[in-house]
């Protein structure tokens, strides 16, 4: 009786030492606003250790400053995913650092929304290059550490993955194809101790998003939200991610697509007023 008692004992330590269940350390990239920064501040909130990537210092450093106020776990690095220098020097430092349990792409952005007669290939280049490039290259590098921790890859793309729109044509196209390589990377992972996770939000009102892609006209960056009752916020994305990276490590989310009720599909938008 003893002996099954110290085997069952000597069970759980194993267990509960072991990397894939003591680790929970999350790269989150594009940390510094918008769903980036709440996912990483949602996860330390739920005991995760977060290393935060962006390029812009001084905003990862207040969303670094703020979880660490509220009892959070959070490093930042400077790092701009479509440089190969930058990326290979800030990989490098967090693998020296430890495991890696799970990378959260968030890096991403739209830039324009003009028809593909006149549209500027600077913002097509611009897209690809931080959208479907930025992430290929941030996922290739932390790989094989995520596998060694049975991690996760979760990719925040977008509904414009799924369905294309007028005016939408090179953003739409950016996030197909970031659609495309998580569902390839996760056909060719089967068998393999990694999970790979898209999760595609529809309309999210943030700060920064629609400011961007209308080169800082604030009453066109306005119109997408008006009327608009209630449309999602980067917090109910940042759960939706919580959640996925919280399910036992052998329960693969393959797709979640998340939108506010009001909006049926891009096209389909219900506006009061």
């Amino acid at each position: 009786m003893a002996d099954s008692v110290n085997q069952e004992k000597s069970f759980r330590i194993g267990v509960e030492s072991s990397p894939t269940n003591s680790v929970r350390r999350v790269v989150v990239t594009g940390a510094s606003s918008g769903i980036g920064a709440q996912t990483a501040t949602r996860l330390a909130a739920d005991g995760w250790s977060v290393v935060a990537l962006a390029r812009r210092e001084d905003r990862l450093k207040a969303v670094a400053d703020a979880i660490k106020a509220d009892g959070g776990a959070c490093e930042y690095k400077v790092c701009d995913v479509t440089d190969e220098e930058s990326t290979d020097r800030v990989v490098s430092e967090i693998v020296a650092e430890g495991p890696v349990k799970a990378l959260v792409n968030c890096a991403g952005a739209a830039f324009g929304k003009d028809p593909v007669a006149t549209a500027r290939l600077e913002d097509w280049r611009g897209m690809y290059e931080l959208n479907v490039l930025g992430t290929l290259r941030i996922i290739q590098k932390l790989l094989p550490t995520l596998k060694q921790s049975e991690g996760t890859v979760l990719i925040v793309s977008s509904t414009a993955g799924i369905e294309p729109y007028e005016g939408g044509s090179g953003y739409c196209a950016s996030k197909f194809a970031e659609r495309v390589m998580a569902r390839v990377l996760r056909l060719e992972q089967v068998g393999e101790p990694i999970r790979i996770i898209d999760v595609s939000p529809g309309l999210v009102q943030t700060e920064e998003f629609s400011l961007k892609r209308f080169g800082g006209d604030h009453s066109k960056a306005d119109s997408v939200y008006e009327g608009v009752p209630d449309p999602l916020h980067a917090d109910d994305i940042a759960e939706s991610i919580r959640w996925a990276l919280d399910l036992p490590d052998t329960v693969d989310v393959d797709s979640i697509v998340i939108r506010p009720r009001a909006e049926g599909s891009y096209t389909k938008l219900h506006r009061e007023g």
